[in-house]
């Protein structure tokens, strides 16, 4: 039994579902997102409380249940409050901007500067830099109304300059994460 799979969704009045077969489509104030249920999923509206049920009690089916739960919690969530994930550029030097074409513009430390273009549907915004430590932190939003591709952004982005182990003061960082500062080898001697 899917404990997830079985919640009921409320349904905000400023959003609209619309359920055509196995077609989930979310309109709101944000924007528009739609999905396909998988088979053996199948979702009812009554009364601006969406429900998900399976068809069969077979493994395969009671693996997608919470899962495609979620993934409508999360549609009606985004078009209707948006998500974001912030990361944090750190490091002497190191600065980041967005362009005239809103693409993300990254020093962080290569011979080049690395410009970031995002897919369609994700905006993304520099915010000023704040001195913690000693050490400069640029804040980098990423927002979007599809919460899988907001975090799929904010990793790519990630990883264009990963949190140095040895010198944790460097690199791009997820707001809040805590990297673990590795010792270096030591000289036998």
């Amino acid at each position: 039994m899917s404990r997830i799979g079985l919640q009921p969704i409320p349904v905000p009045d400023k959003v609209q579902v619309v359920l055509d077969k196995s077609d989930v489509q979310v309109d709101g104030p944000k924007g528009s997102l739609n999905w396909k249920l998988p088979e053996g999923i199948n979702a009812t509206l009554e009364e601006n409380v969406l429900t998900v049920q399976r068809t069969s009690e077979l493994k395969q089916y009671k693996a997608l249940h919470g899962l495609a739960r979620s993934l409508i919690a999360n549609m009606i969530a985004g078009v209707s409050e948006g998500f974001e994930k912030k990361l944090r550029v750190v490091g002497t030097g190191y600065r980041a901007e967005v362009n005239r074409d809103k693409n993300l513009v990254l020093d962080v430390g290569y011979s080049h500067s690395v410009t970031y273009t995002p897919p369609e549907g994700i905006t993304l915004s520099v915010e000023a830099t704040e001195t913690i430590d000693g050490q400069t932190h640029t804040p980098v939003i990423v927002s979007g109304i599809d919460k899988q591709l907001v975090g799929q952004v904010a990793a790519s982005i990630r990883q264009i300059k990963k949190p140095e182990i040895y010198k944790p003061s460097k690199g791009i960082r997820y707001d809040g994460e805590r990297v673990r500062d590795k010792e270096g080898k030591a000289a036998i001697g």
